[in-house]
């Protein structure tokens, strides 16, 4: 029996992650809200609020509430913002393979430690510095974008770890902080790490730095993406070390028990041949902006 196109036991595909809304998607995320993203993709507040109500439907979930004047994403959201992210970077990979490009495109890779305060600010300060420049984002691991920064995938690449290399540039350092859910009480055994899976350097610094203070951990839950760090750890699963800029995510709070946390070093890595003025540029927003953030949680030891 032929229904609506099919044929078979095989159903249409009715729900759609489509290009377009995925990008407005996106532009919220990077821009800091619907307003600043319509003006970045020369649409309206209304089109961009009904890009995401389309996405809502395709997935069926809530992904943007409002949270007094300003609007956050669900962690239905966050976690849908990264597969959209992939699914832009393979899309416009795509174009770029057939050389359809029509204007200069800075790719910048990051990691999704402190993305979400980082990479706003990083994306205002380009627009004022390369107008005729497009910048886009690819968030994955560090391996993975050293991976595609080699093969020519990414123009730059925020990673942390030491400049050691002449195509790498240290930046500043990102301040470090335990969370935990509120409930959460320090147990008499071994203390749960909530951590990414491995290799990562927050993982590696929350276990030395405990070892240091000759505390025993061990890892309570594991992660691939920022978003399930933060749910594992405000279901109590155990603590976390996070980069935040001074902002407390949602559902949890700051530990000022637990042993202060040595920063960890910022480094922009460029491809071979990349426009200088581009790396300049990027690096010194970066340094600016790492220079002019404070973080006013106390981390006592």
């Amino acid at each position: 029996m032929i229904r609506d196109g099919c044929s078979g036991s095989f159903r249409c595909m009715e729900k759609v992650l489509d290009i377009v809304p995925l990008r407005s998607f996106v532009a919220v995320a990077d821009r800091g809200g619907f307003q600043r993203a319509a003006t970045h993709l020369h649409l309206s507040q209304a089109a961009v609020s009904q890009h995401v109500r389309r996405l809502e439907a395709a997935t069926g979930r809530r992904l943007v509430e409002r949270d007094g004047r300003r609007s956050r994403f669900t962690p239905d959201g966050d976690q849908l913002l990264g597969y959209a992210r992939r699914i832009l970077a393979l899309h416009d990979e795509s174009l770029r393979s057939f050389d359809v490009e029509d204007e200069a495109t800075v790719v910048i890779g990051s990691t999704e430690h402190a993305a979400a305060q980082l990479l706003p600010l990083l994306t205002a300060a380009l627009e004022r510095f390369l107008p005729d420049h497009r910048v886009r984002y690819r968030l994955d691991r560090g391996t993975a974008l050293r991976a595609d920064l080699g093969a020519g995938r990414l123009d730059l690449a925020l990673l942390l770890g030491p400049a050691d290399d002449p195509l790498a540039s240290h930046v500043g350092d990102l301040d470090l902080t335990w969370y935990s859910a509120p409930g959460w009480t320090r147990p008499t055994g071994p203390i749960p790490i909530v951590a990414f899976d491995n290799p990562c350097a927050l993982r590696t610094r929350a276990l030395e730095t405990l070892a240091d203070h000759r505390i025993t951990a061990e890892i309570g839950a594991e992660a691939n993406q920022l978003a399930g760090v933060h749910a594992a750890t405000a279901a109590g699963l155990g603590v976390a070390v996070l980069a935040t800029f001074g902002t407390t995510p949602q559902g949890l709070t700051p530990r000022p028990d637990l042993p202060p946390l040595t920063p960890l070093p910022l480094a922009v890595w460029r491809r071979q041949a990349l426009d200088p003025a581009v790396f300049w540029h990027t690096t010194s927003a970066l340094r600016h902006l790492l220079a002019a953030a404070t973080t006013p949680i106390a981390q006592g030891a």
